[in-house]
């Protein structure tokens, strides 16, 4: 018989016939082996009974274990002694020092990755870019058409022209192409008492009224008077022209009540058109209450105010006009932009047409939308073409 058909068990209990009293040449000519065998068996296995043989091996076995411990904790500090400079915080960085210690050190990706705390999973992904082309054109359009809009102006006007992309997507790529506005700081203000602004429940209640003023490109002065509803920030008129005295005003507010109708109450500062006794006399006549703010305090009127703000960044401050007509046809044609395309956050990303359709209040507004013998398109005007 050949030695490796003994197992340990059989060559103790080999051992032990000699114990028993047999020879050693009986014993090796009956299984077949020869006594040098028979001797290194009982130089290893001497003594022993099947409990410490047992024991024994389990002892070994354990011992590998701490062997097997000991090489892997060794081979994992001598890896981080060596990648102790770089810095691994992202999965890219991380994916990188997994590869290095796989290939220089040739520890197993799976002792790697634990190594350095990746996910195997993560390892083994390969990011598949998406093909962004489309989002790229509709933001350049959007940029191009609308100079001074943010991302969320943006985003919301992508969602109704039901581009369903998520925001953090489009945002990803709006700075990829550096559209970001610069942000302005706001100055630190002392803690001011704050009264509310109340907001009327529908159309016609309540009107605000201010004036702008700017330069053309000749150096002439010239003046805005801008009108807004306060329920649904819609742009009632913007009327342009050197000189806007209290009649001209009166003028204006008579054409706009006509089709419009009458408002409850009319908001502005204390500006000489406004205190005059014929404005005076002509809300009496129409029963129209005027409303001033206290002398020094805009934000009691801070409705216009904000639509004035927007009107010279879109407008006064963007371009160089020539003319009273050159500024009063873009000025028609923004305020319809305004009424029409632009998303407000104070209603909900709706346009003010928008947030009339869903209460149910819409009014037509021929001035800037059923004037079409002699109307300007925003987008085809910003690119200098007249529809």
């Amino acid at each position: 018989m050949k030695r490796s058909n003994f197992s340990e068990a059989q060559i103790i209990k080999i051992l032990g016939s000699q114990e028993a009293g047999r020879s050693v040449s009986e014993i090796c000519r009956e299984h077949g082996i020869s006594q040098g065998t028979f001797y290194n068996w009982k130089s290893k296995y001497s003594g022993m009974d099947l409990s410490q043989l047992k024991q024994m091996k389990e002892m070994e076995k354990e011992l590998a274990q701490y062997k097997k411990i000991v090489a892997e904790l060794t081979l994992q500090n001598t890896v981080l002694k060596d990648v102790i400079g770089k810095k691994a915080l992202g999965p890219a960085e991380k994916r990188e020092l997994v590869g290095y210690a796989h290939q220089e050190f040739k520890l197993s990706l799976r002792q790697a990755c634990m190594l350095f705390h990746m996910s195997t999973s993560v390892y083994y992904y390969r990011p598949r870019r998406r093909d962004d082309s489309e989002i790229i054109e509709q933001l350049s359009g959007l940029a191009e058409l609308y100079k001074t809009w943010g991302f969320w102006l943006m985003y919301k006007r992508l969602r109704k022209l039901h581009y369903m992309w998520n925001h953090k997507r489009v945002y990803r790529v709006y700075t990829s192409m550096r559209l970001n506005l610069r942000n302005k700081r706001k100055k630190r203000l002392p803690v001011r008492v704050k009264a509310p602004l109340l907001c009327p429940l529908g159309p016609n209640i309540t009107w605000s009224l201010d004036f702008m003023h700017d330069t053309l490109a000749c150096g002439r002065k010239i003046r805005t008077l801008n009108i807004i509803d306060d329920f649904s920030r819609e742009a009632l008129g913007i009327v342009v022209d050197s000189g806007l005295p209290a009649r001209r005003v009166i003028r204006e507010l008579e054409m706009l009540v006509s089709w419009r109708g009458k408002p409850e109450k009319i908001r502005s500062d204390n500006g000489p058109e406004f205190i005059s006794a014929a404005m005076e006399e002509w809300c009496v006549e129409n029963s129209i209450e005027w409303e001033f703010t206290q002398p020094g305090k805009p934000t009691q009127n801070s409705l216009v105010e904000h639509f004035n703000r927007t009107f010279r960044h879109d407008v006064l401050d963007r371009d160089m006009f020539d003319s009273v007509a050159e500024l009063r046809t873009y000025a028609n044609a923004w305020a319809w932009m305004y009424n029409n395309v632009r998303p407000h956050s104070a209603l909900g990303y709706l346009t003010p047409t928008e947030f009339l359709l869903k209460y149910g209040k819409l009014c037509e507004f021929p001035t800037l939308q059923q004037d079409n013998n002699n109307k300007w398109d925003w987008n085809s005007l910003v690119l200098g073409v007249a529809s």
